[in-house]
């Protein structure tokens, strides 16, 4: 078994050999710390209520704003993320974005992935929003 980043803190992300290598996520993580923040969906949303940009990778940006703003409020940081789960209403067009996807999150987020996955959405509750972030954190 080999760890992609064994951490300081209460989440340790684990990679096993023998896994195809990861990429934009991890294959497991594993939380020690005592509290857990849940964190909801976040779309594109702005501080008024309305969706903001266009495309996937524009909206995917704001809301992963929203996301680490939400675990900045609880206390936390991305580097705590020990889920993530992204409903995207284009699956396709997720994966045609991938490399910018990844780059966004990296800026944004670091290079620490948390569990991940990608759900296909039919709609989400905003009829303009292209994709929704939630996830849990476990903090020290």
């Amino acid at each position: 078994m080999t760890d992609h980043d064994a951490g300081a803190g209460p989440v340790r992300r684990v990679n096993p050999e023998g896994l195809a290598p990861p990429a934009g996520f991890s294959h497991a993580v594993v939380a020690t710390g005592t509290r857990v923040v849940f964190l909801a969906g976040q779309t594109a949303l702005d501080d008024t209520g309305r969706i903001v940009g266009t495309t996937l990778p524009e909206q995917f940006a704001r809301a992963l704003t929203n996301l680490l703003a939400a675990l900045d409020a609880a206390g936390g940081s991305p580097g705590d993320l020990a889920r993530v789960t992204v409903y995207a209403t284009d699956v396709a067009d997720y994966r045609a974005h991938a490399a910018e996807l990844g780059r966004i999150w990296r800026e944004s987020a670091g290079r620490d992935y948390p569990a991940m996955a990608v759900i296909g959405a039919v709609r989400l509750w905003d009829p303009e929003a292209l994709v929704e972030l939630d996830g849990f954190a476990v903090l020290p």
